[in-house]
């Protein structure tokens, strides 16, 4: 049987209608979504958009293959090409025609947006659990890539300055050989703003294998790393392929790393303060 070629279009969604009526019946249930609403699809996980089209993910899959595409990820980015316009890859919907003054209003009015909902998600349960589970950690390992990964160095920072045993690493083959050495009773906490990145997640199954407990942080609560995890910390997030590692995603994770740990110095203060004084004093002999 012979194959027609699929034309090399720039537009992804001018692709999506040249080949819909060759797609499966499950395939075009997934481009009628994404052709009904390009500008939320970008920001849908597969699992999002699996769900809202009512088929499995392999359907999806399969899809973006027929496109021409080698995975999800290829073809979100570029469907989010052709939406976007620079300035708008660079920070949601920053015009080009506004000045300076009105940029800094707009961001900060999105990162204060940001925490706020970031405080909303946090709900009490799940924050006492991960604090119960931080607190009896062995010790405690901080796993992100990309992005995600400095969020994970900051942790280790501010978790050993109170007292705590860290290592934090975002290199995905040390990452691997990291979780392969956990053992039970230590604490392995998977950050992560789309919780699908697959040297993260698969790490983080090696590791609760191992036995530790996992504390995941991401902003999607049915991402393939919540599958793994004794407690969720949600954290607000809302950019496309094209803004992946924005800095109002990292605002978020680390006002919900404040958050924890700030609660647990508080819940054990001698222990906190002494830690604190002999980290400080440290590194009195490195400042002027």
């Amino acid at each position: 049987m012979k194959h027609t070629r699929i034309p090399d279009l720039n537009n992804t969604l001018l692709k999506i209608s040249s080949i819909y009526t060759s797609l499966t019946k499950s395939e075009q249930k997934v481009a009628d979504v994404v052709m009904q609403e390009p500008e939320a699809a970008v920001f849908y996980t597969i699992t999002d958009l699996s769900e809202k089209a009512g088929v499995g993910e392999t359907s999806v899959i399969r899809f973006c293959r027929k496109l021409g595409f080698k995975g999800y990820q290829e073809f979100k980015l570029s469907v989010a090409q052709n939406l976007s316009t620079p300035s708008q890859n660079v920070h949601g919907d920053i015009q080009d025609s506004d000045d300076l003054s009105v940029v800094v209003k707009k961001i900060s009015a999105m990162n204060a947006q940001n925490i706020e909902n970031t405080t909303t998600l946090l709900d009490d349960d799940s924050l006492r659990s991960a604090i119960a589970i931080i607190r009896e950690a062995r010790k405690l390992y901080f796993f992100g890539v990309g992005s995600s990964g400095l969020t994970a160095l900051d942790a280790k920072y501010r978790f050993m300055r109170i007292g705590y045993d860290c290592a934090a690493e975002n290199d995905a083959h040390i990452i691997a050989m990291n979780a392969a050495l956990v053992k039970p009773g230590d604490v392995v906490v998977g950050i992560s703003t789309s919780g699908s990145t697959k040297d993260l997640v698969d790490a983080v199954e090696i590791a609760k294998r191992r036995g530790a407990r996992i504390v995941c942080l991401t902003s999607h609560a049915r991402s393939p790393i919540t599958h793994l995890a004794d407690v969720v910390l949600l954290t607000a997030s809302k950019e496309s392929p094209l803004q992946g590692g924005s800095f109002s995603s990292k605002l978020s994770q680390i006002h919900a790393l404040d958050v924890l740990s700030t609660a647990i110095a508080l819940g054990q203060k001698e222990r906190t303060y002494e830690s604190l004084e002999v980290t400080a004093k440290a590194v009195l002999g490195k400042l002027y």
